[in-house]
């Protein structure tokens, strides 16, 4: 067993970063033993959505010729695309194409998305065409016109849920969810919702970074955990929902489907969580990070049910197998409590603010929550060249028409087929396969390994005790490491139980998971000798 003291020097790091030193342990084991090096510490992906790929690197063919339809320069210059009878070349081009990959998607496409939008087809056409050539910053710099309406769409079915919220929400298209957290507690900070020394609450366990963000010398908040425990099937208890009561607590962040544990709120404290907000905080500052909720059957988001207290965002990343494309969205509805709360501010705070937002707007008064977060993600000064990147764009576009033309959800059917696969695998492993019944809330993208729960019904409460007095809890990763060249997340770092473990149920291949459970177990049976070895000495 690896030295307290040598394993207490990781406490203060995050899971991500502990990561690091525990690849390499794992990678020295693999090439040592000639075993498999298995890391099933990152979230990303090893499957991707290829039907929007194929559309895409096919409509930039098209685009190329629109472009040297303007201007056709021997040195390689063309021109910038243009939209009178755009739609109409664009089926032209497809129909002579239809041999290529994408071209029946692209051809499909387009008359789905002006029936269901109402689009005037040049107009969207050319949209999609000069955004995949890249040759203009964005306009509107919050979102692409036809983009937003399309993502908002995608947006009520992937997390929102039924029924459905009235009204619309305002869409900021950003580098993905990482993005779209630095961009939130820098403008709800700067717009004085959360000052430094605020008390927020957080749905623990949770994505690290929450955890970390928050004790920050920038933001300096105050942080009460409103636990899911495992006992209650990693739903929030009766009780730590009447903490939220308090009005000391200003906001409450929730990972929803949770990261690490993948459980989804159930309808049930939905409700309860929704009936507080009503009945005792309306003014309670809501945000939820849903990038999971597609794994989820019959998912419903705090963003669908309480879309006025609610800030949503949202990435592509996982369900599409595309993070390296950075692709999110912060969704605010247009009648939200924090516009409200940002006009009763303190005389002093609103003349502050319209100092701030003064530059881009004569009444910086009006200017919506939306608006000054894409403000503030440029440092205001920088407004006029925000806005992601328009091929990024074009991608989000097409990736959400592909689900929605998707009626029978084929490739949602097929993701949750391969990671519910490689979860019963991970059971079997651990010799829980037929002890356990599918939780219709589970979204099987994480598993959470709570080591000392299984551990006592396994190796017994004496041998658990005696572990925890001796052995620290780190301990366990760094072993299945160096023993089993595995890498798995501390879930101490989730605010998770200490003695647990995420596993990524979504980046190896199928086969390996057994393995993973059965390295578990060999640890485990490891801390069982060396207890009943210390009973013997």
């Amino acid at each position: 067993m690896a030295d307290i003291l040598t394993l207490k020097k990781f406490e203060a790091l995050s899971p991500f970063e502990i990561k690091d030193e525990l690849i390499n342990l794992a990678k020295a084991t693999s090439k040592r033993t000639q075993s498999a090096f298995l890391n099933a510490g990152r979230g990303n992906p090893n499957w991707v959505a290829t039907t929007p790929r194929e559309g895409f690197f096919l409509l930039g063919q098209f685009a190329i010729t629109e472009s040297k339809r303007v201007i056709d320069h021997p040195a390689g210059i063309g021109g910038m695309p243009q939209s009178k009878g755009i739609a109409a070349r664009y089926e032209a081009w497809l129909a002579q194409h239809s041999d290529m990959p994408g071209a029946n998607f692209l051809s499909e496409m387009l008359p789905f998305a002006v029936k269901k939008f109402g689009f005037e087809p040049d107009a969207f056409v050319h949209e999609l065409v000069d955004s995949i050539i890249g040759d203009n910053y964005p306009v509107p710099d919050r979102m692409l016109v036809h983009n937003e309406k399309i993502v908002h769409e995608y947006l009520m079915w992937a997390v929102c849920g039924e029924p459905r919220p009235s009204g619309k929400f305002d869409i900021y298209a950003v580098e993905g969810g990482t993005a779209a957290m630095c961009y939130l507690f820098k403008s709800l900070k700067a717009n004085r919702l959360l000052l430094p020394g605020d008390t927020i609450a957080l749905g623990t366990p949770i994505f690290t970074p929450y955890i970390e963000m928050t004790h920050l010398e920038d933001y300096d908040l105050k942080v009460v955990q409103i636990r899911a425990p495992q006992e209650n099937k990693f739903q929030f208890t009766d009780e730590e929902i009447a903490k939220l009561e308090d009005p000391k607590i200003k906001a409450f962040f929730i990972v929803n489907p949770a990261n690490p544990s993948g459980m989804g709120v159930s309808p049930e404290t939905i409700g309860k969580l929704s009936k507080l907000v009503k009945t005792k905080r309306p003014d309670l500052m809501l945000l939820t990070d849903d990038v999971y909720g597609t794994f989820v059957h019959g998912f419903r988001s705090l963003l669908g049910e309480l879309p006025h207290n609610t800030i949503g965002v949202y990435s592509y990343s996982k369900y599409f197998g595309c993070t390296g494309w950075r692709l999110g969205a912060i969704a605010i509805h247009e009648d939200n409590i924090f516009d409200k709360m940002i006009a009763k501010l303190p005389e002093d705070a609103v003349k502050a603010l319209d100092k701030r937002y003064g530059p881009l707007t004569l009444e910086p008064r009006k200017l919506k929550i939306i608006d000054r977060i894409v403000a503030d993600s440029r440092d205001v000064a920088l407004n006029h060249t925000a806005g992601l990147s328009l091929p990024q764009q074009v991608m989000m576009s097409l990736f959400s028409l592909s689900e929605m033309m998707d009626t029978k959800k084929a490739y949602q059917a097929a993701c949750m087929e391969i990671v519910n696969k490689r979860l019963w695998s991970l059971l079997d492993g651990l010799g829980l396969a037929d002890k356990l019944t599918p939780n219709p809330n589970y979204d099987a993208y994480y598993g959470l390994i709570d080591f000392e729960f299984w551990a006592r019904k396994n190796i017994g409460d004496e041998a658990v005790d005696y572990l925890k007095k001796n052995v620290h809890p780190l301990d366990l990763a760094f072993r299945l490491a160096e023993a089993h060249g595995i890498v798995l997340l501390n879930g101490g770092g989730f605010d998770a139980p200490e003695w647990s473990l995420r596993v990524s149920l979504a980046n190896l291949p199928d086969d390996v998971y057994d393995d993973i459970g059965r390295g578990v177990r060999t640890i485990a049976r490891g801390y069982r000798d060396a207890y009943e070895a210390s009973k013997r000495s």
